[in-house]
């Protein structure tokens, strides 16, 4: 792989996959891994899934891309189906090509209907590779940081009693965009209470309340979206990863109200492959496949033999300090030694035995994101084959 820049951050382990099915991926020599990550958390019903293959022979057989002055029915439905699922018929959506694309489209257009300047996010959340969400700039942005109120006992509430809401300028704050749950890769979970608050303070002062699902959406946490858990609808939704269940397409979608607060033609904004209709096809059939199978539902009780053995390990491998998790979302945190050497050797012990997660760049948290149609035999061979690697104590 040398005439290629790979993730920053991260080693290439396994270069020469050359197959994949579902949540096995097979190498040139035969040899079989389970895929613990869903490719990056971007495969939430498997790889190759036939429903999307057959979506993205069809499609793209009769009409891949489309221009500036023409369109397609199926942009239409795709579009309709998606903003209903989200509880937001009557608004508008657009297709681009990747979640971080997406929260900058829905970023702009926050900053186009509000009258205040900054909007706020949490301070360990996530927003891309670029534009305004990535830099967060302090003339336009506010990040809270949210780790004291973990174990808050102001029974009355948020409020101006307390000193970290007292430092959030709500004066001068148009918009709240929540990563519900990922945390920049560490799967910690704000407090209900707490974004509740901010969500009803931003709106009673005309602010939008915008969410990143680019991680925690189409299932991933045991419900559609990640916000779910949190009882509030939002005005502006990013979606990406597995929205495509591996295709590049993500789609930012508005409410009614945002749609007239901005106007008919949205932002300025346009690129090349903006509603193509080969992508708003394969987002579409992802949607279908995971109702018609019934997979989030699968994925809750996949999620719950995964915990629970996970949990039992932990109970007798003191390497293990904590587990969070939501759904199929899981991070581990391993008690590591200097410079994360054990949690660098550990992931490189699991791919070496046949299963593939990821582990945060430099940090000692290991994430597991499988999809939501992996076998209960391969969880059950996971869990047998973590903790025989934790039982060896130490790298050799």
């Amino acid at each position: 792989m040398s005439s290629l820049f790979w993730y920053n951050g991260h080693e290439l382990l396994l270069p020469d996959i050359v197959r994949a099915e579902n949540c096995h991926l097979f190498d040139s020599e035969g040899r079989r891994y389970v895929d613990l990550e869903s490719g990056v958390w971007c495969t939430p019903i498997g790889h190759g899934h036939p429903r999307v293959l057959g979506a993205l022979v069809r499609q793209s057989a009769r009409l891949a891309h489309t221009g500036y002055c023409y369109s397609s029915a199926i942009v239409e439905e795709a579009a309709g189906q998606i903003l209903a699922l989200a509880g937001l018929q009557g608004g508008r959506c657009v297709f681009l090509c990747s979640g971080g694309e997406a929260i900058e489209y829905g970023v702009r257009v926050a900053q186009a209907v509000s009258e205040r300047p900054l909007l706020m996010t949490m301070a360990d959340s996530y927003f891309g590779a670029y534009g305004s969400a990535s830099k967060r700039k302090e003339d336009e942005w506010f990040a809270f940081d949210w780790m004291g109120c973990i174990d808050c006992d102001h029974s009355e509430g948020c409020g101006s009693r307390c000193e970290r809401w007292a430092s959030i300028p709500f004066q001068r704050i148009g918009g709240f965009l929540l990563e519900p749950g990922s945390s920049s890769g560490l799967v910690r979970f704000p407090p209900e209470r707490l974004v509740r608050g901010i969500v009803e303070r931003v709106r009673a002062d005309g602010g939008l309340y915008l969410v990143n699902e680019v991680t925690t959406g189409v299932g991933r946490t045991g419900r559609w979206f990640g916000y779910e858990h949190y009882g509030l609808s939002p005005d502006v939704i990013a979606l990406g990863k597995g929205i495509g269940n591996g295709y590049p397409v993500s789609v930012a979608l508005f409410s009614p109200e945002v749609v007239r607060r901005i106007g008919e033609g949205g932002v300025k904004y346009a690129q090349s492959h903006q509603n193509d209709p080969l992508g708003a096809a394969v987002a579409l059939e992802v949607v279908r496949a995971i109702r018609d199978e019934d997979l989030i539902r699968r994925g809750v009780e996949i999620a719950g033999l995964l915990v629970s053995g996970l949990r039992g390990i932990g109970e007798s491998r003191s390497r293990i300090r904590e587990i969070r998790s939501r759904g199929l979302m899981i991070a581990l945190d391993l008690a590591d030694d200097p410079g994360a050497s054990y949690s660098d050797w550990t992931q490189r012990e699991l791919v070496r035995r046949g299963y593939v997660l990821a582990r945060r760049p430099g940090l000692n948290v290991l994430r597991i994101d499988p999809a939501l149609t992996i076998e209960r035999s391969d969880i059950e061979g996971f869990i047998r084959t973590f903790d025989e690697v934790l039982a060896e104590g130490s790298p050799r």
